[in-house]
C-alpha cells in the first residue's frame, strides 16, 4: 500500500525551504514483516522504517531517529538529512 508522504528541505546555501509530495513506498523488512522492533527499547538514532520514498531519481530508504516519545523521520541525500513527514 502507497501513500502520499512530504519532503521538507532548504533549498541551495542560501535558499528558502522548500515542501514536495513524494509516493511513500511500503517496502518492510524482515523485523517489520515478523512484528518485531528493531531495537529491544524501540529507541534509537537511525530506525529503519518500512517506507522508501523516490526523489530525485532514487530510492531512499526513510528512517527514523526516536527518543522518548518522539521520533523524526528522514531520508539522507547527498550527506544532508531531508525530513519526511506524512
Amino acid at each position: 500500500m502507497n501513500r502520499p508522504l512530504y519532503l521538507h528541505f532548504k533549498a541551495g546555501e542560501s535558499g528558502p525551504f522548500q515542501t514536495i509530495p513524494v509516493m511513500g513506498i511500503d517496502s518492510p523488512l524482515r523485523h517489520h514483516k515478523q512484528g518485531l522492533q528493531y531495537t529491544a527499547t524501540g529507541y534509537g538514532s537511525r530506525i529503519p522504517t518500512r517506507w522508501k520514498v523516490r526523489f530525485a531519481g532514487r530510492l531512499y530508504r526513510v528512517y527514523c531517529t526516536i527518543y522518548s516519545n518522539i521520533g523524526t523521520c528522514w531520508i539522507r541525500v547527498d550527506g544532508e538529512k531531508v525530513i519526511v513527514q506524512d
